[in-house]
Parts: C-alpha cells; sequence; structure tokens
C-alpha cells in the first residue's frame, strides 16, 4: 500500500513539475538572467540560516530545485533529491542555464543515505510542504540522522501541522477538520489544480498527505540522534494556504484577520550528537 501512495503522489508532481517550472512564482528566469537572485523561501530562511559558504548541504525533496540553487549561491555545495524524475530533469537544465554546479539525484527520501552515502554532509535542509508527503515521520528522522555527519545541522522550515489541520474551505471561521497527529492512512485529497498560477489542466488530481505534530516530530529527532536548537513558530507562509482571508507581502503570506491566533509556519533545527546518549 505504501507503494502505492507513493506511486500515486509521484504522478502528480512529475505532471505538476513543467507547469511550476513555467509559472512566474518560481521566478526560473529570474535565476537566469540575475546571478545573485534567491528563492522567497531561502530569503527568508536567511536570518535563522546564517553562513553556510562551504558546507556540503543536501536538498531533501528539492522539487525543481530553485531552492536548492539559492543555497548554493550561498556558498553551500549543494546536493538535491527528489523522488519526481520529472523534476529532478528540469532542476538539471536550470543549474546548466545558471552555470552553476549542483548534483540532482532522484531517489525516494527514505533511500537518501542509499543513494548519497552516509555521514557526509554538513547540512540537511528540507523545506516547504515536505513533510505531510511523508508516511512515517520517524524514518525520516533516521534518514537524516544517516546522512550527517557529527554535528552537523538539519535546517526544517514547514507548514504548521495546525495549518495542515484547518479546513481551507471554511471562510466563515478556523476549523480544525483534519489529523494532527500522525495517521497510519492518508488523508486523501482530489484536487484538480496546483498552488501555483497556471492554465494547465492536469490529469492527475489525488494526492495522499499525512501530518505530523510537532511532539513526534521532535521526539522523531531525539530518537535518531539529533539535539533540537531552534524552534520558532511564524505568522507566514510563502503560499496563500487559505484562500480568500490572507494577503501577500515579500513573498509571505499571513491572515487578513486574527492573524495571532493560529500559527501558519515553523523553523526547526537540530544538531547531530557526536555519539548516542547512553
Amino acid at each position: 500500500m505504501a507503494d502505492e501512495h507513493r506511486d500515486a503522489n509521484r504522478a502528480l508532481w512529475d505532471e505538476r513539475a513543467p507547469a511550476h517550472a513555467a509559472s512566474p512564482d518560481y521566478a526560473v528566469q529570474r535565476f537566469l538572467d540575475d546571478p545573485d537572485w534567491l528563492s522567497d523561501v531561502v530569503r527568508f530562511d536567511l536570518p535563522r540560516l546564517g553562513d553556510i559558504s562551504g558546507l556540503r548541504g543536501v536538498h531533501l525533496q528539492c522539487h525543481i530545485g530553485t531552492d536548492t540553487l539559492s543555497l548554493a549561491r550561498l556558498g553551500a555545495r549543494m546536493t538535491g533529491l527528489d523522488f519526481s524524475g520529472v523534476s529532478v530533469a528540469i532542476a538539471r537544465r536550470i543549474a546548466a542555464g545558471v552555470g552553476m554546479d549542483v548534483d540532482y539525484v532522484e531517489s525516494d527520501v527514505f533511500d537518501a543515505a542509499i543513494a548519497l552515502g552516509e555521514g557526509g554532509f554538513d547540512l540537511v535542509y528540507t523545506g516547504i510542504g515536505a513533510l505531510i508527503w511523508l508516511p512515517d515521520v520517524r524514518r525520516w528522522a533516521q534518514t537524516v540522522a544517516r546522512l550527517l555527519r557529527p554535528h552537523g545541522r538539519l535546517f526544517l522550515r514547514d507548514g504548521h501541522p495546525v495549518l495542515w489541520s484547518i479546513d481551507e474551505e471554511r471562510t466563515d471561521a478556523l476549523v480544525l477538520a483534519y489529523p494532527y497527529f500522525e495517521q497510519a492512512e492518508p488523508v486523501r485529497f482530489d484536487s484538480p489544480g496546483t498552488y501555483v498560477e497556471t492554465d494547465v489542466v492536469f490529469t492527475n488530481t489525488e494526492s495522499r498527505e499525512w501530518n505530523h505534530g510537532l511532539g513526534e516530530l521532535i521526539t522523531a529527532l531525539l530518537e535518531a540522534g539529533l539535539d533540537l536548537t531552534m524552534l520558532v513558530e511564524h505568522d507566514s507562509v510563502p503560499w496563500e494556504a487559505l484562500p480568500g482571508r490572507m494577503h501577500c507581502q515579500d513573498g509571505e503570506w499571513r491572515l487578513v484577520e486574527n492573524g495571532d491566533r493560529l500559527p501558519l509556519s515553523f523553523t526547526l533545527q537540530a544538531v547531530k550528537r557526536a555519539r548516542a546518549l547512553s
């Protein structure tokens, strides 16, 4: 069954990757025209990310690689990994177009340590909208630990699990409609569109998604041998998560009303221990 869920999600991302690359939301042309251009996501991360020049980094679930490329422009030696072959091919073309040496690898995230080797990375980066595609956050945390060298760092910003629980179709109230905690079976959504501006009509419309509570995520990382060094909750996300109820400024979307009632995203950092706790 797990393979069936993964295959459905991969078909969805394979079909959407070209539309995302063509959309102004991903600003591919800006990357080609401006050697200093960074994605909105990475620019938001900069105050917490710090100096990454010279670090060997891997971006898990990198999609078409614009965030990966942005990290490389900040001086890191980056590898991007994604399970969508179409996404990886587009990421390689973008990197070649801007003359950047970024390695992109097609692999399921749970096989990342097999595909890339163990213990070789100073930085594991995971960006917005990645964790909901994973059925098992503990297995993911173990993968992160296997990739990192001792004292290596995980940097994660993602949608807040409370946000993922909200019914996005309700505009009259903030209503919890979906599980906050990880479930064995995914929530299935049938959506004909995507989160960027496009006229493309898609045929693969069903997604399979899992939420993971903050406690589950932190516990998984601690059990995998990482120590938490940062947890910041934000009142914004880089897409219109609740349509019709948000406004955008500098690439980040916030609630128009009652913005103090709902965490929309979070940044988490953790460092791999030199040795396991006794």
